[in-house]
């Protein structure tokens, strides 16, 4: 057997990610307490609001937390998440763009298949 990966730790941290969309940073911190508490220490906060990237920053300081991000859809926005503390990434689908960007930030990247 290989070596483990960042991506297979992520996918192996819980039967489930929650997909957080977070309209309030200040109550991101709690809900990801609440969460890794509970079992659930992955969580995926969306791209859908403008309290989002700040939320990932609150969750990067939860103590079990594996926060990520999700409905990323260009590398610029790959790159502010991993810089907000995202240790993974989750696409609406994939492009060779954001497969190239994951590569190059050793980014655990999760691209959608379906909705």
């Amino acid at each position: 057997m290989g070596q483990a990966t960042e991506t297979d730790f992520v996918i192996d941290a819980a039967p489930v990610i929650p997909v957080i969309v977070i309209e309030d940073a200040s109550k991101a911190a709690d809900l990801a307490a609440a969460l890794a508490a509970g079992g659930l220490p992955c969580i995926e906060i969306t791209l859908r609001t403008e309290a989002a990237l700040d939320a990932l920053n609150a969750v990067s300081a939860v103590d079990g937390a594996i926060p990520g991000v999700g409905t990323v859809v260009s590398p610029a926005q790959m790159q502010a998440a991993k810089d907000a503390g995202a240790r993974f990434a989750v696409s609406p689908g994939h492009t060779s763009t954001l497969l190239d960007a994951a590569d190059a930030l050793d980014m655990p990247y999760l691209p959608g298949a379906a909705t």
